[in-house]
């Protein structure tokens, strides 16, 4: 009986899965080449494939064969549980929302678009503000419907993180903002100067070489090119499957490394979801475990690799191939350029590896507000303007380069934000522990020999797919549970050492 019923389930959820994976592609396709007048149609296009998606999950079938595994669990072996409690988490929360709500939220995130596109285009706040306000509107609907008596942003939290506490979640985001911002401050007070003007004084930086340079990164990375490509988009990002994930950035004439860093960061998503089981594909045990774990693959690759002093004796040598105005530039200062920390950045896509988490943490707290209803969507730009200069000393001049810089809201994606920071800290302790097991990482990355540390992740993070729970596989994989002590070890000796500072002071407890 639990056989059939495991058996049946399977290919119940197998279709959910690839109704899932053909709307990502149309959303890819909307994103990179759907010509500027197809909003319409894919609107209608993607709320189709979300409703059948929904009723898929929802059916009977499902709710069935759930029951009868209930019944006769012990009889499933382990990869069979982690199968069902994936499923079974999924087909709850689908239930308790109305069809029409997931309709609705697909075709507001499919209009919110183009007009985010335009928006941050003409700086034009109050046309993207309706959008915003029924984007909030509808998720707090959504986290009624999954459970009216908890925190609603902890529910949608869950929506991209559903195996770490709210409180969990917070206690990482305090460590990290109780490091970053002394270790900052005393960064901007020090008197050592890096070779921060390395790149932006050697003239332009063609797109199209910037193109052909990324191409040369991603194959020098490991990217099989036969299951992916390379695009442009206005927010890079990624998106696929084990068999096809591809990746895009965009481009700065005025600076290089833009480009390659989101190239980086993209490579990291799209060799997470390439080191998925082919065999489980459209099963939970195929898919990554969730966002947190997918920006650890990120943002190790962009960080741990792509800004590491080892790395650019690799980067430097192919960007004098494509940018002969780089070849007065030594290893050294191409380091120092590449890890700054920069006083004026307003652009979190943009930003060092430290601020970057204050631009992170003022959209999870405006987010978190607007969700509580402690703000309005009218006030989102005075917010947000005060809290970059409270955050970071600085104030944006236009809401383009403010409020309007990311897409997530436009998606209606609220609870994503925190992922970023909480991916960073699992990528320190990902990497502290891949350092620990691969002999001479660094002296491997400096010869651009990227195999053992791909399959070192492959093997400890990837082919799990979702089949642990997010603080169990990072045990799995590191032998302790996530905690951001190894990211604070990790960004305290790195910068006592770029900047002279006193590393005892940031010595974690």
């Amino acid at each position: 009986m639990s056989a059939d019923a495991y058996a049946t389930l399977c290919e119940q959820y197998e279709h959910v899965s690839n109704i899932q994976h053909a709307r990502g592609v149309l959303s890819w396709d909307q994103q990179v080449t759907m010509p500027e007048d197809g909003t319409p149609a894919r609107t209608a296009q993607l709320s189709a494939l979300s409703t059948v998606a929904h009723d898929a999950l929802t059916n009977d079938i499902i709710a069935d064969t759930l029951e009868t595994l209930r019944a006769n669990s012990d009889s499933l072996s382990s990869d069979q549980k982690a199968t069902v409690r994936e499923i079974r988490r999924k087909h709850e929360r689908a239930t308790a929302v109305p069809e029409s709500l997931i309709a609705e939220m697909s075709e507001t995130a499919s209009e919110a678009l183009p007009v985010w596109e335009s928006a941050k285009a003409d700086d034009d706040f109050d046309a993207f503000a309706p959008y915003l306000q029924r984007h909030v509107e509808l998720n707090r609907e959504y986290a009624d419907c999954i459970d009216s008596t908890r925190d609603p942003y902890a529910v949608l939290l869950e929506e991209f993180e559903p195996y770490l506490s709210l409180d969990h979640v917070e206690s990482v985001l305090r460590t990290i903002r109780e490091t970053l911002v002394p270790l900052i401050d005393e960064i901007r007070a020090s008197e050592t100067t890096l070779a921060t003007d390395a790149f932006t004084t050697q003239g332009t930086y063609s797109s199209a070489n910037q193109e052909a340079l990324c191409r040369d990164v991603l194959t020098t990375l490991g990217y099989p090119w036969e299951r992916g490509r390379l695009d442009t988009a206005p927010h890079p990002f990624s998106m696929g499957t084990s068999f096809d994930a591809r990746v895009t950035t965009r481009f700065d004439e005025t600076d290089p490394l833009g480009s390659v860093f989101s190239t980086i960061h993209e490579f990291g998503h799209a060799s997470y979801t390439l080191g998925l089981s082919d065999d489980a594909y459209a099963t939970p045990l195929g898919e990554d475990r969730d966002l947190s774990v997918h920006e650890s693959q990120s943002r190790l690759w962009e960080n741990h690799v792509g800004r590491s002093r080892a790395f650019w004796d690799v980067l430097l040598s192919q960007m004098n191939e494509h940018f002969p105005q780089t070849d007065s530039l030594s290893v050294r200062e191409a380091y120092e350029a590449a890890n700054q920390v920069y006083e004026d950045n307003l652009i979190r896509v943009n930003a060092d590896e430290l601020t970057y988490h204050l631009h992170v943490l003022i959209r999870y707290e405006i987010e978190r507000a607007l969700i509580d209803g402690d703000i309005d969507v009218a006030e989102v730009p005075a917010i947000w303007n005060n809290k970059y200069e409270e955050y970071l000393g600085i104030q944006p001049e236009t809401d383009a380069e403010g409020c309007l810089q990311d897409i997530h809201w436009s998606h209606g994606n609220i609870g994503y934000f925190p992922t970023y920071s909480l991916g960073s800290a699992m990528a320190a302790q990902l990497y502290t522990a891949a350092e620990e097991s691969i002999a001479d990482l660094d002296g491997k990355i400096a010869a651009g020999s990227f195999d053992e540390l791909r399959e070192w992740l492959r093997r400890n993070v990837h082919q799990h797919g979702a089949r642990y729970q997010t603080d169990e596989l990072i045990k799995q994989a590191t032998g302790s549970s996530f905690t951001a002590d190894a990211f604070v070890s990790y960004v305290s000796k790195k910068y006592a050492s770029l900047y002279s500072l006193d590393q005892e002071f940031h010595t974690p407890l």
